[in-house]
């Protein structure tokens, strides 16, 4: 019989080559080879002659041998212990085990996998790609070739009696195919339109998220800058009290010195005659007054820009009366409301906050305008009064987005307060150190007014328009419109009145002048008669007077080539100041009460519940504000009163009091 090499029944050495364990066990093919030779033997002493016992028992003596080494009981008790997956895993390269690692996917992913509802399968949408070359063919050649397919029909049938059976079927699985083709185009367009309209609102919203990014970022730049406000203010005043202890500090002046300050007294009435007047010496504010100075903004809020024109910021209930008038600085700046209810109010436009009131006239402000720091206000009182914002005792709060991390509601994620908050009223004393001086020479209500630098003009119902020096605090021109009016009269036509020169009286329900708006010696005016004059402030004379209006001019506004304005004869003009001819016009349904324009748009209040648009850039009309969805929403806003519009950021007061903020 055959045995193990070894006689003593020992294992072989194991060593390089066949020698190597395999399937991950210390087992070598050599000890393998040993243990079959042996049980292929038994089995064939098993099928040999069954009376021949000696074979079998030489062959079980050793196979008990083998197995009662220890080395080899380690052997085998090791390869029982071995899983399954270990012994898969011994048996595979170490290229396929890598692939495999590669290209496994957990369950999470497997079971996120989309179901696929396509009717058509992946080679029949590649086929879909492919061109026809028959249709196009057919399109180049489609009526030459349906003529010659008809006249070889016809003359196979003439021929053959009937067209040949094939040639019919092969036409129509053509047309059969070509059908199928359209369908799967058709499904894989309507596939791309979906993908299309998600990838569109997966960017609006991340646009969303940017746009909320960005008010926080703009919030938390106004907070940034009000802190640098306050900090230059207390550097300010320490910087005064430096000063101030060092004049303490400075060693007396000697006898000679003190005998020459009291033989002439600094403040002796004669002195101060000689230099001003007490009246203005006494409105100058004093150089030792506690200044509160604010800076300009480096960088203007750009956020209403990404918003669709139209788009709502915010809504203020500013008043509980009509609004008069209205202004602001910037967008999201400072803004200045006076209604009927005989208040202004000062609002924080980043917070949507009342920042005070402003207390002094003794009637309604008709009138006002913002400019950096400075307002003035003009009354029914017959007083203009001017105030510095920057004295205001106002803590701007820091309003975030999103409230405790709730999404709101609306679209505009501004910094404005939370709707459902309750207003904080602001202290009564905030804006008590902010009033400036107070101009007096009217004797009727003040009814527009505009001032740049240090030059201010106003009109008043009493029928004159007056120039003031801010430097001074005086009235230094009076222009008389009325006599103006004659003179130009007489000049043209000497036997008309006063006022005929438009072939129409001047509304007495309306404001004698309307608007008016200087730069430099330049002045322009409307009036009640409908007329638009120029005037020279240097020589106090009408430079020229623009016809074409048939009722009183409620509005106006230039620039550097044209001249815009608005009447209550339901019209917008647009004046070439060159020529001073009408460059363009359109007209509304009702009186236009108020108007402006910055580089692209022309809004107006043409009694209506919304604002009037004019792109003029591409001629279109449109209209923007509350009145809008009014109908679906089942909402009746109030009628428009007063417009203004800068860089795109619309404000508007109505009627009830409301002021709407629009992106526009």
């Amino acid at each position: 019989m055959a045995g193990s090499n070894d006689p003593n029944g020992s294992p072989p050495a194991s060593g390089g080559g066949e020698d190597e364990p395999i399937l991950g066990t210390a087992l070598t093919a050599r000890n393998i080879e040993a243990f079959g030779r042996k049980v292929t033997t038994t089995a064939g002493h098993f099928l040999g002659d069954p009376h021949s016992t000696a074979h079998y028992q030489n062959a079980i003596t050793e196979i008990h041998r083998e197995l009662r080494h220890p080395n080899i009981q380690r052997q085998v008790y090791h390869f029982s212990q071995t899983t399954p997956s270990e012994i898969v895993r011994s048996r595979l390269y170490t290229s396929e085990i890598h692939h495999r690692a590669l290209a496994y996917l957990p369950d999470e992913l497997l079971t996120n996998i989309p179901e696929d509802d396509n009717s058509y399968s992946l080679f029949q949408g590649f086929e879909a790609t492919l061109p026809d070359m028959d249709a196009s063919h057919h399109k180049r050649h489609g009526r030459h070739h349906s003529r010659g397919r008809k006249l070889l029909s016809s003359a196979d049938a003439e021929k053959e009696g009937q067209p040949k059976l094939e040639k019919l079927k092969s036409e129509k699985g053509s047309l059969g195919h070509r059908l199928e083709m359209m369908a799967i185009r058709k499904n894989m367009c309507s596939a791309e339109i979906r993908e299309i309209d998600n990838k569109i609102a997966n960017l609006n919203t991340m646009r969303k998220i940017v746009l909320d990014r960005l008010a926080s970022l703009e919030q938390e730049e106004s907070s940034i800058e009000h802190d640098i406000v306050d900090v230059g203010n207390r550097l300010e005043d320490l910087e005064e009290e430096m000063e101030d202890a060092a004049a303490l500090a400075q060693p007396a002046q000697s006898p000679k010195a003190e005998a020459v300050e009291e033989a002439t007294p600094s403040g002796s009435p004669d002195m101060e005659a000689s230099f001003m007047s007490a009246s203005i010496y006494e409105k100058i504010p004093s150089p030792k007054a506690k200044r509160r100075k604010n800076i300009r903004r480096i960088s203007m809020p750009i956020l209403h820009e990404h918003f669709e024109p139209g788009s709502n910021l915010k809504e203020i209930q500013a008043h509980n009366d009509i609004i008069t008038a209205l202004d602001y600085d910037v967008p999201f700046g400072t803004m200045v409301t006076a209604a009927l209810d005989d208040t202004v109010r000062v609002w924080d436009l980043s917070a949507g906050r009342c920042m005070g009131m402003l207390e002094g006239h003794h009637a309604s402000v008709r009138c006002l305008q913002v400019e950096d720091n400075i307002v003035a206000t003009g009354s029914m009182d017959a007083t203009i009064r001017l105030w510095d914002l920057s004295r205001a005792d106002y803590a701007p709060q820091d309003n975030r987005i999103n409230k405790g991390g709730e999404e709101e509601d609306d679209e505009d994620a501004l910094g404005f307060e939370h709707p459902d908050d309750a207003p904080i009223p602001p202290p009564s004393s905030s804006m008590q150190d902010c009033p400036l001086f107070s101009l007096e020479a009217h004797v009727d209500e003040v009814t527009a007014l505009h001032f740049r630098g240090d030059t201010l003009v106003s009109g008043s119902a009493d029928k004159t328009i007056r120039q003031w020096d801010l430097e001074k605090g005086r009235c230094v021109q009076t222009l008389d419109v009325l006599w103006a009016a004659a003179q130009a009269s007489s000049t043209i036509q000497p036997s008309s009145g006063p006022w005929r020169q438009t072939g129409r009286l001047p509304d007495a329900s309306a404001d004698f002048v309307g608007a008016l708006q200087c730069f430099d010696a330049a002045l322009a005016c409307g009036t009640a008669d409908g007329m638009v004059r120029l005037w020279d402030l240097r020589s106090g004379q009408v430079h020229r007077s623009l016809v074409g209006h048939t009722g009183p001019v409620t509005c106006l506004q230039f620039d550097d080539v044209h001249l815009v304005t608005g009447s209550l004869d339901r019209s917008i003009r647009i004046w070439d100041l060159r020529t001073g001819s009408i460059f363009d016009a359109y007209a509304y349904d009702k009186p236009v009460t108020d108007m402006m324009f910055d580089t692209r748009r022309i809004v107006a209040a043409a009694g209506e519940n919304v604002v009037k648009v004019y792109d003029k850039t591409d001629g279109r009309h449109w209209d923007c504000g509350a009145g809008v969805d009014a109908e679906e929403e089942g909402t009746r806003p109030a009628m428009v009163e007063r417009v203004r519009i800068k860089d795109g950021y619309l404000t508007e007061g109505r009627k009830d009091g409301i002021v709407g903020i629009w992106a526009c």
